[in-house]
């Protein structure tokens, strides 16, 4: 591979860290952002060029692209991995906490892609992958903004691929199932603290274990990171990219069923596979 450049966003565990690795494995240079560069030191010695980047800070987001584009003059791939996940019922949580879940999951996805766009047009070449999630095609409990979040990164993408590919890009769409990571620990500990008190106590409850027990490392029914790493290498060494990559536990089987069954009778299954009251 002729010097192809790689940004992945939210190198710092989990999907990004993995992702990181998987592409350098594959040739790329990488360059993995994260808030905290001190958190990547790790992957800094594995040989990913580590980077700060703040998503929600567009001079942030400028002055990183800057960086690379003077070290090595374009970029050929963007992996917008950088997320979190905000839990807790409508009621309870602030409008506050709602516009910055979209601060990060999607306004700074597609800020830091404006930056980037210029440049790949420029090149005639690039790919975008976003990392949604299964939660971008159905919702569950008491994840009211993470989902309308990654719903919103599911249309965005779409009208995105419409609107670039006459400039020979792609924008594809990644969409993890249950993975081992310490996401769903975060996200507990965020549904605890909004909604463990009060009407929706018994569901957050049930909830917050449900998105704990994913983060453990001995976790079943889940997928470890390097799934969807290797799905998003796929996406990016591929001549003609799928639109979507579906990988990691669950996600397949409940997109379809999501897709198949009544609203009801799938909202009654989400409820129970979820442990939560009906």
């Amino acid at each position: 591979m002729a010097h192809k450049v790689a940004l992945v966003t939210g190198a710092s565990s989990g999907i990004g860290d993995a992702t990181a690795r998987r592409l350098h494995g594959a040739g790329f240079v990488v360059y993995g952002a994260a808030r905290r560069v001190e958190r990547m030191a790790e992957l800094a010695a594995a040989g990913v060029r580590t980077i700060a980047l703040d998503v929600t800070d567009e001079a942030s987001t400028q002055q990183a692209v800057t960086e690379i584009l003077a070290a090595e003059g374009r970029v050929d791939v963007l992996v917008n991995n950088a997320g979190y996940g905000s839990y807790g019922a409508v009621e309870d949580v602030p409008m506050s906490e709602a516009r910055a879940q979209f601060d990060v999951n999607l306004f700074g996805l597609a800020q830091l892609t404006r930056t980037v766009l210029p440049i790949m047009r420029a090149q005639g070449s690039g790919t975008i992958i976003n990392i949604s999630s299964m939660g971008g095609r159905f919702a569950t409990p008491l994840g009211a903004w993470y989902h309308a979040s990654k719903f919103a990164v599911e249309g965005l993408s779409d009208a995105m691929r419409l609107e670039l590919k006459r400039f020979g890009l792609d924008v594809v769409l990644v969409e993890p199932g249950l993975i081992r990571t310490e996401w769903g620990a975060i996200a507990a500990d965020k549904l605890r603290a909004t909604s463990g008190h009060g009407p929706y106590a018994e569901q957050a409850g049930a909830m917050a274990a449900s998105l704990e027990g994913g983060s453990r490392p001995d976790a079943r029914r889940t997928s470890p990171p390097t799934v969807i790493a290797d799905a998003v290498a796929k996406a990016a060494t591929a001549r003609r990219p799928r639109t979507r990559y579906t990988a990691g536990y669950g996600a397949r089987p409940l997109i379809l069923l999501s897709r198949v069954l009544p609203d009801r009778i799938f909202d009654a299954f989400i409820k129970r596979t979820s442990g939560t009251p009906a």
